[in-house]
């Protein structure tokens, strides 16, 4: 067989990878609740939450503040992913991506999701460089520095590349393949965390019973003191983090993608599970992390410190379990624009920039600045999408107004999206808290339009 013919026939396996990209999920492809489980425990007990969790140390936050606030922060995520999003996403079977067409128009849905998926690829390129430093460290490549914006030495652009290669492929598998890995891997990252904070504990000065662990929790972790040119954080800082940290999958929407696949809109609840599992516990294990390696921002150091070998290739296997479902939702996005492409194309496009923008530093090391800032961009059009589904209903209007005139672009979708952003960009407070009152802002405002 020619070597023609062999790609040929790869390339129409790769077509047969159908995902519903334009049409609602068949009731006979519907998962049962222990895929979801896998895939909120993979994507959120992950790379990044090596970077969140040492850097809620860095910022100087205070133990009681750090708790209370992820505990009430992690909470309200998961009710905005049972209460919002799954809802939606299981009535119409369709991504957001696609759903937008109707509300929005298809030109302003192009805009949309084209913003949507280099968002989402510079997150997925974050987690792609944290797994690098693992690598880094185990074959002496620098590893970028806190005040790195520009890649600083070639291997480290190679092994960005290589990873972003690795991860591309998974991705291009589709959902099943990828909540089966995530099930199969978050047992042995989540396990990694905590085995890594406990042995990180003496270096810290705790005793063997454990007795002086809050004490030294108090004074040598969470002990309030920011390091140099980092803001101090406290209760309200660290429990909007914990909600908005995924607001554009949530509030914003974007996990339609996969819940679309859901039974039941409850399975939202399944999100918990990243949310505390993952989240919570992993971000409080690798500040515990960061705090015995004296506070020395690098995941992979961090992790070879704790566990050797076995710590290295925990955040190497971390950084795939996230950025593979991150990939997958750019992939979707771009799948509108692209319409006679078929997804592994796509995808394949997505994570090429993807691996470009691992290259690097600054997405990793500025990561909570970009957390708040994409969600922000993204999040009216959740609100907007919200106020179509269950609130115009009820104002005698009828849905869809887009898709029922035949317009190209919805002048009032796009007037609030833009005005919202504008709003939020001139509030006077922190970029933590502007979401929740330009949230509000898009569904009245939008509610006020359609109404008019």
């Amino acid at each position: 067989m020619s070597s023609s013919s062999r790609l040929s026939q790869l390339a129409a396996r790769m077509d047969a990878l159908y995902e519903f990209d334009r049409e609602p999920v068949a009731e006979s492809e519907l998962k049962p609740g222990r895929y979801f489980a896998g895939l909120f425990a993979g994507e959120h007990v992950a790379a990044t939450e090596f970077v969140i969790g040492a850097f809620f140390v860095l910022h100087g936050v205070e133990l009681g503040d750090l708790l209370a606030g992820l505990l009430i922060g992690n909470f309200l995520a998961v009710l905005s992913w049972t209460f919002v999003c799954a809802p939606i996403a299981t009535q119409t079977r369709l991504t957001l991506y696609w759903h937008l067409r109707k509300i929005a128009g298809p030109g302003l849905m192009v805009v949309y999701n084209v913003a949507n998926a280099v968002l989402y690829c510079i997150l997925a390129g974050a987690m792609i460089a944290v797994a690098a430093t693992a690598l880094g460290l185990a074959f002496g490549i620098a590893t970028p520095e806190l005040t790195d914006v520009y890649p600083q030495s070639v291997g480290w652009v190679l092994t960005t590349i290589a990873i972003g290669s690795v991860i591309t492929l998974f991705a291009i598998l589709g959902f099943e393949k990828l909540s089966r890995l995530a099930g199969l891997l978050a047992p042995l990252i989540f396990t990694a965390f905590v085995v890594g904070a406990v042995l990180s504990l003496p270096k810290l000065g705790v005793s063997s019973d454990l007795g002086n662990f809050v004490e030294v929790a108090r004074t040598r972790i969470w002990n309030g003191v920011p390091t140099p040119g980092q803001e101090k954080f406290g209760f309200w800082h660290i429990a909007f983090f914990a909600w908005f940290a995924n607001l554009a999958m949530h509030m914003g929407l974007s996990d339609m993608a996969l819940f679309r696949y859901a039974k039941h809109w409850t399975y939202g609840l399944y999100s918990a599970i990243g949310m505390y599992l993952g989240h919570m516990l992993a971000w409080l294990c690798s500040g515990i992390m960061v705090a015995a390696v004296s506070r020395e921002m690098n995941p992979g150091l961090m992790a070879y410190e704790a566990l050797g070998i076995a710590g290295g290739v925990t955040v190497f296997i971390a950084g795939w379990t996230t950025a593979n479902p991150t990939l997958y939702r750019a992939g979707l996005a771009l799948q509108t624009v692209t319409p006679n492409w078929p997804r592994w194309k796509v995808t394949l496009l997505a994570g090429a920039l993807t691996t470009f923008f691992s290259c690097f530093p600054a997405v990793f090391l500025k990561l909570l600045d970009y957390v708040a800032v994409y969600g922000l961009i993204l999040m009216p059009i959740g609100a907007i999408v919200v106020a179509e589904h269950w609130f115009v209903p009820r104002l005698g209007v009828e849905r869809y107004e887009a898709e029922r005139t035949g317009v190209t672009i919805s002048w009032k979708v796009l007037v609030v999206w833009l005005g919202t952003l504008v709003a939020c960009y001139f509030m006077p407070l922190h970029l933590y808290y502007r979401w929740l009152p330009g949230y509000a802002l898009a569904l009245i405002g939008y509610l006020a339009l359609r109404r008019g």
